[in-house]
Protein backbone atom coordinates (compact mmCIF):
# COMPACT_ATOMS: atom_id res chain seq x y z
CA UNK A 1 0.00 0.00 0.00
CA UNK A 2 1.23 3.54 -1.10
CA UNK A 3 0.36 6.65 0.99
CA UNK A 4 0.10 9.93 -0.67
CA UNK A 5 0.13 13.44 0.65
CA UNK A 6 -0.52 16.71 -0.41
CA UNK A 7 -0.75 20.11 1.46
CA UNK A 8 -1.47 23.46 -0.38
CA UNK A 9 -2.29 26.81 1.16
CA UNK A 10 -5.47 28.74 -0.21
CA UNK A 11 -5.65 32.63 -0.06
CA UNK A 12 -9.01 32.21 1.11
CA UNK A 13 -11.10 31.33 4.31
CA UNK A 14 -11.21 27.83 5.48
CA UNK A 15 -15.20 28.00 5.47
CA UNK A 16 -14.79 28.90 1.91
CA UNK A 17 -12.73 25.96 0.80
CA UNK A 18 -14.95 23.64 2.99
CA UNK A 19 -18.26 25.19 1.30
CA UNK A 20 -16.97 23.62 -2.17
CA UNK A 21 -15.87 20.61 -0.32
CA UNK A 22 -18.35 19.25 2.12
CA UNK A 23 -21.03 19.56 -0.95
CA UNK A 24 -20.11 16.16 -2.15
CA UNK A 25 -21.74 16.39 -5.72
CA UNK A 26 -20.49 19.39 -6.46
CA UNK A 27 -18.22 19.12 -9.34
CA UNK A 28 -17.65 22.40 -10.84
CA UNK A 29 -13.37 22.14 -9.65
CA UNK A 30 -13.08 18.64 -11.06
CA UNK A 31 -12.37 19.30 -15.09
CA UNK A 32 -12.89 15.38 -15.60
CA UNK A 33 -16.17 15.14 -14.11
CA UNK A 34 -19.89 16.54 -15.22
CA UNK A 35 -22.03 14.88 -12.51
CA UNK A 36 -22.26 13.62 -9.44
CA UNK A 37 -25.15 12.06 -7.66
CA UNK A 38 -25.19 10.24 -4.31
CA UNK A 39 -26.67 6.50 -3.91
CA UNK A 40 -27.08 6.18 -0.27
CA UNK A 41 -24.05 7.21 1.51
CA UNK A 42 -22.11 7.06 -1.48
CA UNK A 43 -21.61 9.19 -4.47
CA UNK A 44 -21.55 8.02 -7.97
CA UNK A 45 -19.58 9.64 -10.88
CA UNK A 46 -17.86 8.84 -14.22
CA UNK A 47 -14.29 10.15 -15.09
CA UNK A 48 -13.70 11.12 -18.77
CA UNK A 49 -11.05 8.29 -19.50
CA UNK A 50 -11.33 6.27 -16.35
CA UNK A 51 -15.36 5.32 -16.04
CA UNK A 52 -17.82 5.25 -13.60
CA UNK A 53 -16.40 5.42 -10.14
CA UNK A 54 -18.50 4.94 -6.44
CA UNK A 55 -17.13 5.89 -3.33
CA UNK A 56 -18.60 5.70 -0.21
CA UNK A 57 -18.45 8.88 1.98
CA UNK A 58 -17.07 7.55 5.28
CA UNK A 59 -16.76 10.88 7.42
CA UNK A 60 -18.66 14.62 6.37
CA UNK A 61 -17.48 16.74 9.86
CA UNK A 62 -17.91 20.36 9.42
CA UNK A 63 -17.07 21.05 12.52
CA UNK A 64 -13.77 19.64 12.03
CA UNK A 65 -13.75 20.50 8.24
CA UNK A 66 -12.60 16.71 7.38
CA UNK A 67 -13.93 14.51 4.45
CA UNK A 68 -13.31 10.97 4.47
CA UNK A 69 -14.13 8.42 1.44
CA UNK A 70 -13.04 5.63 0.03
CA UNK A 71 -13.69 4.25 -3.64
CA UNK A 72 -16.27 0.82 -3.17
CA UNK A 73 -16.51 0.62 -6.98
CA UNK A 74 -14.21 1.72 -9.95
CA UNK A 75 -13.30 0.42 -13.94
CA UNK A 76 -10.00 -0.74 -12.40
CA UNK A 77 -8.88 -3.45 -9.57
CA UNK A 78 -8.28 -1.64 -6.57
CA UNK A 79 -7.79 -3.57 -3.20
CA UNK A 80 -7.64 -0.49 -1.25
CA UNK A 81 -8.49 3.05 -1.02
CA UNK A 82 -8.90 5.48 1.59
CA UNK A 83 -8.95 9.38 1.03
CA UNK A 84 -8.62 12.14 4.18
CA UNK A 85 -9.01 15.87 3.17
CA UNK A 86 -8.70 18.18 6.25
CA UNK A 87 -9.21 22.08 6.04
CA UNK A 88 -7.80 24.43 8.67
CA UNK A 89 -7.40 28.05 9.15
CA UNK A 90 -3.94 29.52 8.79
CA UNK A 91 -5.11 33.47 9.23
CA UNK A 92 -8.49 34.87 8.29
CA UNK A 93 -7.59 35.14 4.49
CA UNK A 94 -5.32 31.62 4.49
CA UNK A 95 -5.94 28.04 4.63
CA UNK A 96 -4.43 24.98 4.42
CA UNK A 97 -5.47 21.65 2.47
CA UNK A 98 -4.41 18.27 3.70
CA UNK A 99 -5.08 15.30 1.45
CA UNK A 100 -3.71 12.13 2.27
CA UNK A 101 -4.69 9.06 0.08
CA UNK A 102 -3.40 4.90 1.00
CA UNK A 103 -4.14 3.33 -2.27
CA UNK A 104 -3.45 -0.45 -3.27
CA UNK A 105 -1.97 -1.75 -5.57
CA UNK A 106 0.83 0.79 -5.81
CA UNK A 107 0.78 1.18 -9.74
CA UNK A 108 -2.26 3.44 -9.58
CA UNK A 109 -0.65 6.10 -7.61
CA UNK A 110 1.04 8.12 -9.85
CA UNK A 111 -2.70 8.18 -11.29
CA UNK A 112 -4.20 9.20 -8.33
CA UNK A 113 -1.57 11.35 -7.10
CA UNK A 114 -1.92 13.33 -10.65
CA UNK A 115 -5.42 13.29 -9.67
CA UNK A 116 -5.18 14.81 -6.70
CA UNK A 117 -2.25 17.59 -8.23
CA UNK A 118 -5.62 18.26 -10.89
CA UNK A 119 -8.26 19.15 -7.91
CA UNK A 120 -6.02 21.00 -6.06
CA UNK A 121 -5.19 23.56 -9.22
CA UNK A 122 -9.30 23.02 -9.67
CA UNK A 123 -10.83 24.00 -6.15
CA UNK A 124 -7.70 27.19 -6.56
CA UNK A 125 -9.70 28.33 -9.56
CA UNK A 126 -12.81 28.17 -8.59
CA UNK A 127 -11.81 30.14 -5.45
CA UNK A 128 -10.41 32.57 -7.40
CA UNK A 129 -13.94 33.38 -9.93
CA UNK A 130 -15.47 33.28 -6.62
Amino acid sequence: MKTLKEEAVFNSAASNLWEILSHVTRCDWIDTVENIEMDGDCRVFEIRGMGKIKERIIKLDNESMELQYSAVETMIPIKHHLATIKISEVTGNKCLLDWTTEIDPEIFADAIHQGMLISISGLRKVLDES
